[in-house]
């Protein structure tokens, strides 16, 4: 496992909806060494502190392997790292295989666990520049995860990513998705989900609502 990119972009203003809105999903690569802190990465940060960022979404990884999967589906060869607002490009973890409290260490230092699906907003349709990919890419499944900070310390493209705890008895990121936007009937499992420690206080909340339905 690897990383191949790190991404930052500070807010930024854009007009959405006639309303002017801040974001930072034009993520953009940055060279050499890059320090990642409890909240964010240097040179980061998060337009809309209400449902971005935070501790237990503070890093967003995607999956360098869906990139292709995108260029054809979308008939597009622009796509660059950073394409879908991530701030860590890896390769070699997907979705279908991390497990919502696994714990991964990033060169010498950085040690990072997961905690839920990413859910994309309508700042992704903006700049994909495309209306309907929200709903297109949840639906794919191929969304990413977030990270909690458990050691900072500093990274760079290139470095090597080491599982170096898996969480038992848990959950991978997309079984976790399935089940709050795909498989809500299934009660057993959306119960024993919400008793999944590692897993973000929201998604603990959404699948305690599910259940009082």
């Amino acid at each position: 496992m690897k990383l191949l990119s790190i991404n930052v972009s500070k807010p930024k203003p854009i007009q959405y909806g006639g309303k002017t809105v801040q974001t930072g999903i034009f993520k953009e690569p940055v060279s050499g060494t890059v320090m990642l802190r409890e909240k964010n990465i240097d040179g980061d940060g998060q337009g809309d502190l209400r449902v971005h960022g935070g501790t237990y979404k503070a890093i967003y990884g995607y999956p360098f392997e869906h990139y292709a999967h995108w260029q054809q589906a979308l008939q597009r060869g622009d796509l660059t790292y950073g394409q879908f607002g991530e701030n860590l490009t890896v390769e070699g973890l997907l979705e279908t295989s991390v497990y919502i409290g696994d714990i991964f260490q990033i060169g010498s230092t950085v040690k990072l666990q997961i905690t839920q699906p990413r859910v994309p907003c309508f700042k992704l349709a903006y700049k994909m520049g495309l209306p309907e990919f929200p709903k297109q890419f949840l639906e794919s499944r191929r969304v990413g995860f977030y990270f909690r900070v458990l050691e900072e310390g500093k990274i760079a493209a290139g470095d090597t990513i080491a599982r170096i705890e898996v969480a038992s008895a848990s959950m991978s990121v997309t079984e976790i998705l399935n089940l709050r936007y795909f498989d809500r009937d299934n009660r057993e499992k959306i119960a024993r989900a919400r008793k999944l420690s590692a897993l973000s206080p929201s998604w603990k909340r959404d699948f305690t609502k599910i259940l009082a339905q």
